[in-house]
């Protein structure tokens, strides 16, 4: 029954996910337009990280091509999370503000799986493929040996990031619970965890590298696994090993922010709409 009802909760997140693109299908204009937007605006970025290196070779050691892998990669991983955590991030403004928030209570279907289904942007392919394209450049540029074994670290990686990041849009959902004013609170977090995960960990202050390890822990899904993939020692000691377990901390962070959603759902009290 179990087992059932697992899959049950998964066919109505694909039904979920398939509405959404489909709607958005309808109007293929205007989603190549979002989507080519997004991949312009997010490019700049891109090209400001370019620019930086061309006029000072290398900085602290790092090379262009090393660091486009972690811009890559990470932009990869927020693409994805972001494209799936939507639900979580107008949850205020669009379902707790409005009364919406009740007729999802009401449906035998986890409230996570509806939220996650709801509004998956096709736009967001926009910053994936710029992030794809970059780290190709990095991969080319770094000279990285696509082994099995970086391929394997790559691609955990790449899913402790998206939990990680989904992770930090739950908390922003939650936070809701308690005012719907707290989007740009979690912005320092979602969108700037994704400016300061772009670079190496060593080249910021030691305070600001305990945050993003064991706060937020962004370095254990980028740094130290972008570090195993390419070969390249830490500079800040740490062992050859800890890239390829480090993005179990971007699941364990998932798992608590789940537990705070728990606790906020039960401070939620209905409209009464």
């Amino acid at each position: 029954m179990r087992h059932d009802g697992a899959m049950g909760s998964l066919r109505l997140f694909g039904r979920l996910v398939a509405a959404s693109l489909a709607g958005q299908a309808r109007y293929p204009g205007s989603a190549l337009m979002l989507t080519i937007g997004q991949f312009l605006a997010t490019g700049v970025e891109a090209i400001a990280v370019w620019a930086l290196f061309h006029r000072f070779g290398e900085v602290q050691g790092w090379r262009l091509g090393e660091v486009a892998v972690f811009y890559g990669l990470v932009n990869c991983m927020f693409a994805i999370a972001d494209a799936l955590g939507r639900g979580f991030d107008v949850l205020g403004t669009e379902y707790l503000r409005t009364g919406a928030f009740d007729r999802l209570l009401l449906r035998p279907r986890p409230l996570a799986l509806q939220l996650m289904g709801h509004d998956v942007r096709i736009s967001r392919l926009g910053r994936l493929l710029q992030g794809l394209g970059v780290l190709a450049f990095g991969t080319v540029q770094a000279g990285v040996a696509w082994t099995p074994q970086a391929v394997a670290i790559a691609l955990f990686a790449l899913a402790g990031g998206v939990a990680l990041f989904l992770g930090i849009l739950v908390l922003q959902g939650t936070l809701s619970f308690w005012t719907v004013e707290s989007l740009e609170v979690a912005n320092i977090l979602t969108y700037g965890g994704v400016q300061a995960a772009q670079f190496p960990l060593a080249l910021y202050a030691r305070w600001f590298r305990r945050v993003l390890t064991f706060a937020v822990p962004l370095a254990c899904v980028a740094y130290y696994p972008v570090l195993a993939v390419l070969g390249k020692p830490d500079p800040l000691g740490a062992p050859a090993w800890l890239g390829t377990v480090s993005p179990l901390a971007g699941f364990a962070f998932v798992a608590l922010a789940f537990g705070a959603w728990r606790l906020g759902l039960r401070r939620y009290a209905s409209t009464g709409s």
